[in-house]
């Protein structure tokens, strides 16, 4: 297969020099048009192997905090209370750091988990520069889907552009400078232990695209940091969540209503005893008719809760925990065994020195501030792309309830086609005008990024913009999706998104 190489308009015209963060399907499809339109790039990725969230890997997760409400800067765990000079190298041995396993420290395993299969139709879920082959099912598992982000990656040439085991530990532009500086960490096994490499990077331009699962959001529920502390294997976040054996004979308590807790709760079927599946009625929770069997919907989780005179010396293993989840409606679960959080992530982007807050909230963000304590959105990007005080930063994969591999790869393109400058943003000004008008509209919070209804207007929208470039200075228009994704997308919308949403089994494949 040929990839078409575009090139920019003046053939004098220097390579940006262009640092995407991330090799899962939103950096590997930017990384991949980026290098058809003549930029130079380099993609570092953390972990070993490209894939992202559809990387399986078996070590589970880093543990969060109980509760984890509100983002916090990294920490790095690895050489605690001394930091590293740019461009110094140090040798550590494998007992060495904060206690952890230090590869799983320095790339925590993604929410991939035994079994984890599509649930959208392939033919809205591809990369303009990459079909599915022939004879593709609609839905498979997750080893395919990562051979495909793999071959793109092989066949656009990104795969020579990654730089694999190396974490983003910083990205800051100082003031006055036209450069963005990157500061990196690559990890390297010995025979002694291990050898980690910091570097300083400088770069004219960063695409953001490290995702949306990071950090698991762990509500604060009265108990929940008790019951971890005292019951630590039988309570854990989805993040962390592997495969149904572990919890066979067990009653098990699901808190949360969408996607993941659907999902497992299938999984869970024909390995658990029961299922309690906890919502607080939210606007995007699939139905309960959708449930198997042996789960039974529950009302929000007020507290967990355990006798003053627990006395665990006496406790059965094998039992459930000695303790009570009291729900808000009154009701009181007294025989739950393990509890799984599929209570979703935080957005976080703990390399953005000075654009993330711990404190900040939503309502007080101001025109440089990128996250805030709620971490459930992205603020000041055009689009949900362009950082608007500086849009040689921008972001591939921010929106949700989206046909991400299809999106993300249209955002891709259109970023490529500004950093290359065939097509022009609106003044600062008017990006500012735009993002508040939508601010109004929408409100704050994570459904500020939800595209649910919106996909098809938001890319016409953009498309409009770009297109209007090209027309004027005579370049090729961009094509976007094709009318194959959009005849599949329509089928898709009017089926498996009313299914989950109003409980039509008919229209739902599992």
């Amino acid at each position: 297969m040929t990839i078409e190489t575009l090139r920019t308009q003046s053939a004098t015209t220097p390579a940006r020099k262009v640092a995407v963060v991330g090799a899962g399907i939103s950096g590997v499809t930017s990384a991949s048009h980026l290098l058809r339109y003549g930029l130079d790039v380099v993609l570092f990725e953390r972990s070993n192997a490209a894939g992202g969230v559809w990387h399986f890997d078996p070590r589970p997760s880093i543990e969060p905090r109980y509760p984890n409400d509100r983002p916090a800067p990294l920490d790095d765990k690895l050489i605690k209370g001394h930091q590293l000079e740019d461009d110094e190298v140090e040798v550590f041995n494998s007992g060495d750091g904060d206690g952890g396993d230090i590869p799983v420290l320095h790339a925590p395993p993604g929410p991939c988990y035994e079994g984890l299969q599509t649930n959208i139709p392939t033919t809205i879920m591809r990369s303009t520069l990459l079909s599915w082959p022939e004879g593709t099912p609609e839905h498979f598992g997750h080893y395919d889907v990562e051979k495909y982000i793999h071959d793109l990656s092989r066949l656009t040439g990104v795969e020579r552009v990654i730089e694999y085991n190396t974490r983003v530990e910083e990205i800051v532009k100082d003031p006055g400078s036209d450069k963005w500086t990157l500061r990196t960490s690559s990890l390297q096994q010995t025979e002694e232990g291990y050898l980690l490499e910091r570097k300083k990077r400088l770069f004219d331009s960063v695409v953001v695209a490290s995702g949306h699962y990071q950090e698991p959001f762990i509500p604060n529920i009265k108990g929940l940091p008790t019951w971890k502390t005292r019951f630590p294997d039988r309570i854990t976040h989805s993040k962390c969540y592997r495969s149904p054996g572990k919890f066979k004979g067990q009653n098990v308590l699901i808190i949360g209503a969408a996607v993941s807790s659907w999902d497992i709760a299938h999984q869970l079927n024909g390995h658990a005893n029961k299922i309690y599946r906890s919502s607080r009625g939210g606007l995007f929770d699939i139905s309960e008719s959708l449930l198997p069997a042996i789960a039974e919907p529950v009302g929000e989780v007020e507290s967990f809760n355990l006798p003053d005179d627990i006395n665990l010396e006496d406790w059965n293993e094998e039992s459930h925990i000695p303790g009570t989840a009291t729900l808000k409606d009154g009701r009181v679960l007294s025989d739950v065994h393990s509890v799984i959080l599929a209570t979703g992530y935080l957005m976080t982007y703990p390399f953005l020195t000075g654009m993330q807050s711990s404190t900040m909230s939503r309502e007080e963000a101001d025109d440089r501030i990128v996250i805030t304590a709620e971490g459930g959105m992205s603020h000041n990007l055009h689009k949900d792309i362009f950082y608007i005080p500086d849009p040689s930063l921008c972001f591939v994969g921010v929106p949700f309830h989206c046909s991400a591999f299809s999106l993300f790869d249209f955002q891709g393109e259109v970023v490529s086609r500004v950093l290359s400058g065939q097509a022009s943003l609106p003044s600062e000004e008017e990006m500012r005008a735009q993002y508040q008008r939508r601010k109004e509209t929408r409100g704050l919070g994570r459904n500020f990024h939800s595209l649910l209804h919106d996909e098809i207007p938001y890319m016409e929208d953009i498309l409009s913009w770009v297109n209007d470039d090209a027309k004027k200075t005579g370049i090729r228009p961009m094509a976007g999706v094709d009318s194959n994704w959009h005849a599949s997308y329509k089928k898709f919308k009017t089926t498996a998104i009313d299914g989950l949403q109003h409980g039509d089994k008919t229209k739902i494949k599992y």
